[in-house]
């Protein structure tokens, strides 16, 4: 009997909306893409992106910006980072998390990963006392939150400022609070495959409106930072305006428009997600060998990727897996590869930071297995899908017992 195959494609994306295609015409049409560009009274597209992404939060400002890596690197600037400092974040993350560390001449310090996929609290208190950083980057990897309740306690008990990298959890909350809420600032992406597309893009927020103004700066404002409706007051600009290097990295009113539709509906795009998510977590649950990752119910989750542990599976058998899958149309990624993959890649091989030991996170990225759940898929998918992955594994594990 022929065993079935999956013909979808893990890269593909829904199309933008029609009434982002429409706003983003009537831009083109205007000639007038750079946001400082306006008509008197104007708000224009990126300024009412950032108000209504401030609403969207819960924050008391929103700043627009050209990717998700330049949020992270303008919000570690605001914050003073510079060349010598130490700071903290994730030991399993993607390669712009410590990228926009090194960018401003900082040096990642890498904390362990527990088998929920979250970062180890233990180890961020003894790094914290350890390496005397004064910033935490936390990157909420793959949508997975850790205890936020317990690890502000930790950030206070060490005088730590949190910047959360929310580029998987846009939408996301611990205990009801946001993504991007607990911490000093929270940064987004809106590239390709995160929850809303622009192409490239991102998003800062913080009620903190010193740090905000510097931000505002950073961001390339000139003398416009008045023009921002989602920014902080204007007398927040005057100890800062001459003092904040132009590090330009703005939105443009084209992707501002492209976003404002897809914001207006990502409410709806987060329980279509979900649902996917929750079809594979059923379909791989109790699958002998395979180990979910139970999410606790403090966390309301955007299912955007799925992922799974294979624990003490050897190198040779995760090649064969994912090999195997994909011969039947299921992409796979594996995380505990030697070599950097397309966009997975692990801490070792980031040759620009200090070379670091992190036995645990090797043991957790040996057995990691990940995979997008794109919103052209449908459940229909999704049980296809697990119950190839469940097939290859059961013969993997045979196959070793036998």
């Amino acid at each position: 009997m022929e065993k079935p195959v999956f013909t979808g494609k893990f890269t593909q994306q829904e199309p933008i909306p029609d009434a982002a295609i429409a706003a983003a015409v009537a831009v083109m049409r205007s000639g007038r893409l750079h946001r400082y560009n306006l008509l008197p009274g104007e708000e224009g597209e990126v300024a009412a992106l950032e108000r209504e992404f401030a609403a969207f939060t819960g924050a008391g400002f929103a700043l627009a910006v050209a990717s998700g890596g330049y949020a992270m690197g303008c919000a570690l600037r605001a914050l003073g980072v510079g060349p010598g400092d130490r700071v903290l974040s994730n030991g399993w993350t993607l390669a712009p998390v410590p990228g926009a560390i090194a960018s401003v001449g900082a040096e990642p310090v890498f904390v362990e990963t527990t088998d929920a996929l979250t970062i180890d609290l233990e180890d961020l208190a003894q790094k914290a006392k350890a390496s005397g950083a004064g910033v935490l980057l936390l990157s909420h990897m793959r949508g997975h939150i850790c205890d936020m309740d317990r690890l502000m306690d930790v950030a206070r008990a060490h005088g730590l400022a949190v910047i959360e990298d929310c580029a998987h959890t846009m939408g996301a909350a611990w205990r009801g609070v946001p993504s991007g809420r607990h911490g000093v600032i929270g940064c987004y992406s809106t590239q390709t495959y995160k929850h809303m597309n622009s192409g490239e893009g991102g998003l800062i927020v913080s009620d903190d409106a010193d740090i905000m103004a510097r931000a505002v700066m950073l961001s390339g404002s000139y003398m416009l930072f008045g023009r921002h409706t989602a920014g902080p007051p204007i007398d927040r600009f005057e100890t800062v305006k001459y003092d904040t290097p132009n590090v330009s990295g703005r939105m443009d009113h084209l992707r501002a428009a492209i976003l404002r539709p897809q914001l207006a509906a990502l409410q709806g795009q987060i329980a279509r997600w979900n649902a996917l998510y929750r079809v594979m977590e059923e379909g791989l649950r109790n699958s002998p060998d395979l180990r979910i990752i139970e999410r606790p119910p403090q966390e309301s989750i955007v299912g955007s990727s799925f992922q799974f542990l294979l624990p003490g599976w050897s190198d040779a058998r995760m090649r064969a897996l994912v090999a195997a899958c994909a011969a039947r149309g299921v992409e796979l990624k594996w995380f505990g590869a030697a070599e950097p993959v397309a966009f997975t890649s692990r801490y070792d091989s980031w040759r620009f930071a200090p070379p670091q030991r992190l036995p645990r996170t090797d043991a957790i990225l040996a057995g990691l297995v990940d995979m997008r759940l794109p919103l052209t898929f449908c459940e229909a998918d999704c049980r296809l899908i697990t119950g190839i992955i469940r097939d290859e594994v059961m013969s993997m594990a045979q196959q070793a017992t036998g």
